[in-house]
């Protein structure tokens, strides 16, 4: 096993996507930097990379570069010492890991994709490939059904036989978890100053080029953040011990209410729900599994399940936000219904009753 803290790992996160399905939370904030049981999500991702003993950490950011650095500066704060590469246009997974080779000083580099939640040993992968002595090594994961991803199948030793695209019938339940373990000579290789795809390109050319691509597999914590009902579903297992984080060290439970916030004795907050800084929730208002952002308004009476309340939003009075996602300040009007998906942009007003679902009586 490769020793912890060992300085000849560095670890690149790429946090360079827009975030577009979850909108309209990522117009005013990139992804990794949205409020996740308490902290940006990206500090939980930095947390277990530091608890495994690396320090020395690169972002790879593009949208909405400046908000990162504002946040965290140099990193000092958890511990960390954070450099900063931006891209000017969009390169693509492989593109961006080679976009911070300039930053690159130690020859084994671990990449992460900057918006899965998860809870693998992060030192167990670095020994998988130390011990195997692979180009590359791969995080894949097993998941129920593997029919929405690409599947990655290994042979007896563990070595990666193909890189396969989504199909109805899958070989394996093997997906990759977008976590890597780089020689950096393999990073030097790969395309620069145009898109490159490492799913798509860089890892099959690496297999038919015959070189050594090794996986490492484990069933621990998983989950891409990138839909509302996986982001959701992300902060409420962060609150309740179901996904372990570092940066979270206190005890779990049905919720978790940060300070300074107001919640009416009479309401019932369950299912992992998150109670921002700054925010109201009133007497007999029902939120389960809801993530409610800072400054947020939940009036008496309304009810929020599994949905993203955004930054100063108010929930009116006798209210329904089922599955939605309301954007920062807008003003869903008392006995409002919305529900499947339903999204409000930011500053948008919904007069009293003005969407219902059923009959108003």
């Amino acid at each position: 096993m490769m020793n912890v803290g060992n300085p000849s790992v560095q670890a690149v996160i790429l946090v360079g996507g827009k975030g577009t399905r979850l909108r309209p939370l990522t117009l005013s904030a990139p992804k990794p930097m949205l409020p996740t049981a308490g902290v940006p999500f990206l500090t939980h991702l930095l947390s277990r990379i530091r608890a495994a003993g690396i320090t020395d950490i690169v972002l790879g950011t593009s949208f909405k570069a400046e908000v990162f650095e504002e946040h965290f500066g140099d990193g000092s704060d958890l511990g960390l010492s954070l450099t900063y590469v931006t891209e000017t246009e969009p390169l693509g997974t492989g593109g961006a890991i080679r976009n911070v080779l300039g930053a690159l000083t130690a020859d084994t580099v671990l990449v992460f994709n900057g918006d899965v939640l998860g809870g693998t040993d992060v030192s167990a992968v670095l020994g998988t490939h130390a011990d195997s002595g692979a180009d590359v090594t791969l995080h894949l994961v097993r998941v129920g059904d593997p029919r929405a991803f690409g599947c990655v199948p290994t042979d007896s030793t563990g070595r990666v036989t193909a890189f396969l695209e989504k199909t109805q019938d899958p070989p394996t339940d093997q997906i990759n978890a977008g976590c890597y373990v780089f020689k950096r000579s393999v990073i030097e290789e790969i395309p620069s100053g145009r898109p490159v795809s490492v799913e798509r390109e860089v890892f099959p050319g690496l297999l038919a080029r015959g070189r050594h691509v090794q996986g490492h597999v484990d069933a621990g914590y998983w989950r891409d953040m990138g839909t509302p009902e996986d982001f959701v579903r992300g902060s409420a297992d962060l609150v309740r011990g179901i996904a372990p984080s570092p940066a979270l060290p206190g005890p779990r439970g049905e919720s978790l209410v940060l300070d300074p916030a107001g919640v009416d004795p009479q309401a019932v907050l369950i299912g992992g729900t998150v109670v921002g800084h700054g925010a109201k929730v009133g007497a007999r208002a029902r939120l389960d599994g809801a993530v409610v952002f800072d400054g947020a308004i939940i009036e008496p009476g309304a009810v929020v399940e599994r949905s993203i309340i955004g930054f100063g939003a108010r929930i009116g009075s006798r209210a329904l936000v089922r599955d939605g996602v309301i954007g920062d300040r807008a003003d869903v009007g008392n006995r409002c219904e919305l529900l499947r998906g339903a999204r409000v942009w930011p500053q948008v007003a919904i007069p009293e009753g003005g969407i219902r679902f059923s009959t108003d009586v």
